[in-house]
């Protein structure tokens, strides 16, 4: 089934190369949805796949001329529902502007955002060079998407996120300009920083085409210290004292029904009796990278860990961080999960770990609480059966819960995937009304008609809670 030709699914297909715009809707389906599964997801008036930063201007400024929302898409990873489709817009993927480009001289790379965080990787590692910031999606993530959300990933503790390594960027506003903003130089501050002013923005003031990346040396190989502990509040002091002590490149955090989501699997020997897991590594050199795990050791047997496990093998280190990686899609596979990413100060991370359970056990819902523990960024994943309308209804209250908890402790709603349309409602409450209508000043005069993915990040076509 095709949807009804409109003048301006004409003109688009008029002005684009043959095969850009797709119309039929059992192909437009794919594209209504990212990870979060928005069960409020319209109906496309059409999907264009573009190739260049022409294709994106074309369609911006017919969109522009017509009063024609545009969402923009990467590789539909998001977990928030940052690239859900709105009846009669028009989705603009991006999946298929995949160009990199490697100056190992200056050590940056110059990327299209449809490339994957793990290609990026794979081409600076010719090179000798890494690409820090590393989702547990970044074999399937784009950069557009993470530079749009501000992504974190499982090194950030160390590293830092995304936009410690975005440069530039060039983005089509929503009159169809296209723009560049900042570029390879290590240090450029002329003008206002647009440039971060557009990392996490989720395609609201603009459409980014390509960025300019720093890289960074080689990791060394790592030490890891996988910890488990009868308690969360053990973990979690575990936590605070480490990062208060040392600087690990990785500080990860599982609790019990996640380890055990993860034991079912991969079998892989978990002790699905602990309370709580952490994976921890060192990336310095060999012998400072000992001595550091060995203290970190020390904090958490000080803490009640009942079991330390030490290696500096590569290849065994890298089991339990796909471990972690996986948390995600094993806890999926016992239900309908809603997810978050609330974030609190390291001092408040046992508040909001043990808060969470109490939620939990409030409402009858399992909530498995993984974490980038380093930061203070946590995973909730609520699971309920869909099917049930009585367990549907308590998972929507208890998510609302979990992020008015993160707000009392002096957290944020999302600490790496968005704000999207999912947590859209509870902004103002984070925010506050000064800071919200300052953000709202900024989207108006960036994007006068509303048009750049209307409903994400603030209100409008698709807003609205969980339940509709």
């Amino acid at each position: 089934m095709t949807v009804m030709a409109t003048p301006l699914t004409g003109r688009l297909i008029a002005a684009l190369p043959a095969g850009t715009v797709i119309t039929d809707t059992a192909s437009m389906d794919a594209y209504r949805w990212d990870r979060a599964n928005d069960p409020a997801a319209g109906t496309p008036l059409a999907v264009v796949r573009a190739t260049t930063t022409e294709d994106v201007q074309t369609v911006v400024r017919l969109a522009a001329e017509t009063g024609t929302a545009v969402i923009p898409r990467g590789a539909g990873s998001g977990l928030s529902g940052g690239s859900t489709a709105v009846d009669g817009a028009i989705v603009l993927s991006l999946n298929r502007m995949r160009e990199i480009h490697i100056d190992a001289d200056t050590r940056m790379a110059t990327v299209q955002p449809g490339a994957f965080n793990a290609e990026v990787k794979a081409a600076a590692s010719a090179h000798g060079l890494w690409y820090p910031p590393d989702p547990s999606s970044f074999e399937f993530c784009s950069i557009g998407g993470n530079v749009a959300t501000n992504a974190g990933g499982l090194c950030c503790v160390k590293y830092g996120v995304t936009t410690d390594y975005v440069l530039g960027m060039t983005v089509v506003l929503a009159d169809g300009r296209a723009v560049r903003l900042g570029g390879p130089r290590v240090k450029d501050v002329a003008g206002l920083s647009l440039t971060k002013l557009f990392v996490g923005s989720e395609g609201t003031l603009g459409v980014i085409t390509e960025v300019i990346l720093r890289l960074v040396p080689a990791q060394l190989p790592p030490t890891t210290l996988v910890a488990t502990f009868p308690t969360l509040k053990g973990a979690t002091d575990a936590v605070i004292e480490i990062t208060r002590s040392t600087r690990p490149s990785m500080l990860e955090f599982m609790d019990r029904p996640t380890i055990r989501a993860v034991e079912a699997a991969t079998r892989m020997g978990l002790d699905v009796d602990a309370a709580a897991m952490l994976v921890i590594q060192s990336d310095n050199h060999p012998d400072a990278a000992a001595a550091e795990i060995a203290t970190i050791e020390a904090i958490c047997r000080t803490h009640g860990a009942e079991e330390c496990f030490a290696t500096g093998d590569p290849d065994e280190g890298e089991a339990f961080v796909q471990a972690r990686r996986m948390a995600i899609p094993a806890v999926e596979r016992l239900g309908t999960v809603l997810l978050e990413d609330v974030g609190v100060p390291i001092p408040r991370l046992g508040d909001l770990v043990l808060g969470i359970e109490q939620i939990a056990a409030r409402h009858d819902i399992l909530i498995a609480v993984l974490a980038h523990a380093g930061d203070g960024n946590t995973h909730p994943l609520l699971v309920f059966d869909p099917a049930d309308d009585s367990q549907r209804e308590r998972a929507h209250l208890a998510y609302g819960e979990v992020m008015d908890l993160a707000i009392s402790l002096g957290g944020t709603i999302t600490g790496e995937h968005g704000v999207g349309r999912l947590k859209q409602p509870w902004l103002r409450d984070y925010l506050g009304d000064d800071v919200l209508e300052l953000n709202e000043r900024i989207k108006h005069a960036l994007d006068p008609q509303g048009i750049l993915n209307p409903g994400a990040v603030f209100a409008g076509p698709g807003a609205g809670r969980l339940d509709g």
